[in-house]
């Protein structure tokens, strides 16, 4: 069967979709059905101009259209009519609004999606649904709420499963907003860590889907629970790290492992989103400070070594090239550090060697940073700079260090000349090298000849 993940999908925080009506406000409020005067404080949502009215009929409707559904053939996937979506869309978007965001919650809104969710047969409007959960949950009182109803969140779960892309981006947003929430992100922890099938859907998605925008999401959110719950990690690394049963095996099918899939979105957002990639490498980054990472990585014939290959293709192709401005660096330094912190984590633990190329890109690296921080005739800012400490920056420059001197010692004569005949070892990355390593090492040993 199918299940391939290639939709379109929508925007972030979700105004409506691409497929409906493309709203750039707010939307404008509904006529007062009761006349356009009377009542018209009293019907409004807190101090907006939204109308009470209006949404009781709106949900009436939503209620009426999946009875409506559930009479007709349970296995069709239905159509939502276009008033119907257009009435819908329109409360997806007025719950970006605090106000009606808090109405909703008190109206118990979340009760009836969950319900329209579980019974629905319509993607789209599923979507919506979801849709608009996640948009009441952009506020933390409402996201308190909506976290504590463990029905609500138990059906989220399991709808990573499902194989819609749009719906699957809605109900990754709506998770990560929740995730990332303090007051509520322990619940949410508690429920992933039970529902075993999490890991594996969110495998499956890194693995099959060429949806950018759901790619960079559910990355994020991989990100975020690996940066919140350390055990959680090494338990998803360890069931990807089991065999498979008996029936799998003969069925030809193999077990997602978490490592392999986070490459696999890599690669299809290499070219695509750089911001995407870069959650993508500390997400495996994040691997590599767990013991139970590197021992996936160092299986034979796993992860490991294709991993090793792509970031050097990434850090040696893509980044800080000789024809770059020396300000790229600022650009790129969030993939750089994340690349080459685990790439010497490969180095460090035997699993790959060092190449040329890539000691290249690390000198060049040292270069690029001694020229901006010389300030090229910009010494008027250096107190500004001086105050604002650019901490990722800092990073890259000391893991570079760190990496280069510990394999520099190990270069042989005729590598140290095949760097310079390809251009990688000049003056100017020679002086920035031993500028950068000297302090690096004590003062019984020699400067390294460069």
């Amino acid at each position: 069967m199918d299940h391939s993940v290639d939709d379109d999908n929508s925007s972030i925080r979700s105004s409506s979709p691409a497929n409906s009506p493309v709203m750039d406000r707010n939307p404008s409020p509904p006529p007062d059905r009761e006349g356009e005067q009377g009542g018209e404080e009293v019907d409004a949502i807190g101090e907006t101009v939204y109308s009470k009215h209006w949404l009781f009929s709106t949900f009436t409707r939503l209620i009426q259209i999946v009875s409506e559904q559930n009479m007709g053939d349970s296995d069709a996937q239905m159509q939502l009519p276009e008033e119907d979506e257009d009435e819908l869309c329109k409360i997806w978007d007025m719950a970006m609004d605090k106000d009606v965001a808090g109405f909703l919650q008190e109206f118990k809104a979340a009760d009836i999606l969950l319900g329209v969710i579980t019974k629905s047969r319509c993607p789209r409007l599923t979507e919506i649904c979801v849709g608009i959960l996640g948009n009441i949950a952009c506020f933390p009182d409402t996201c308190l709420t909506l976290s504590q109803n463990n029905d609500l969140g138990a059906v989220l779960l399991l709808l990573l499963g499902d194989t819609d892309p749009p719906t699957l981006l809605e109900t990754t947003r709506l998770l990560l907003t929740c995730v990332s929430q303090s007051d509520v992100s322990s619940l949410w922890l508690e429920r992933v860590r039970q529902q075993t099938s999490v890991c594996s859907s969110l495998c499956f998605i890194m693995c099959s889907s060429t949806n950018m925008d759901l790619l960079v999401k559910v990355g994020e959110l991989v990100d975020k629970l690996f940066d919140l719950d350390e055990e959680l990690m090494k338990t998803w690394v360890t069931a990807g790290s089991q065999p498979s049963d008996e029936e799998e095996e003969e069925e030809g099918e193999r077990r997602l492992d978490v490592a392999s899939s986070l490459l696999e979105a890599a690669k299809q957002l290499r070219s695509e989103s750089p911001e995407g990639l870069e959650v993508y490498l500390h997400a495996l980054q994040l691997l590599t400070t767990i013991h139970h990472g590197i021992q996936t990585l160092a299986v034979a014939g796993g992860t490991g070594q294709a991993l090793w290959t792509f970031l050097c293709e990434v850090v040696c192709e893509d980044l800080c090239q000789p024809d770059d401005p020396p300000f790229v660096l600022q650009e790129q330094k969030g993939l750089l550090v994340h690349a080459l912190a685990v790439l010497s984590v490969l180095v460090s633990e035997s699993l790959c060697s060092p190449v040329l190329p890539l000691v290249g890109s690390m000198l060049r690296v040292l270069q690029y940073h001694r020229e901006v921080s010389s300030g090229h005739g910009q010494k008027e800012k250096e107190e500004e700079e001086e105050e604002k400490v650019d901490e990722q920056l800092q990073a890259l420059i000391q893991t570079t260090v760190e990496f280069l001197s510990d394999i520099i010692t190990d270069l042989t004569k005729d590598a140290v000349c095949e760097l310079v005949t390809r251009g990688y070892l000049t003056e100017k990355t020679c002086l920035s090298a031993v500028g950068s390593l000297l302090p690096q090492f004590s003062p019984a040993v020699s400067s390294p000849s460069l």
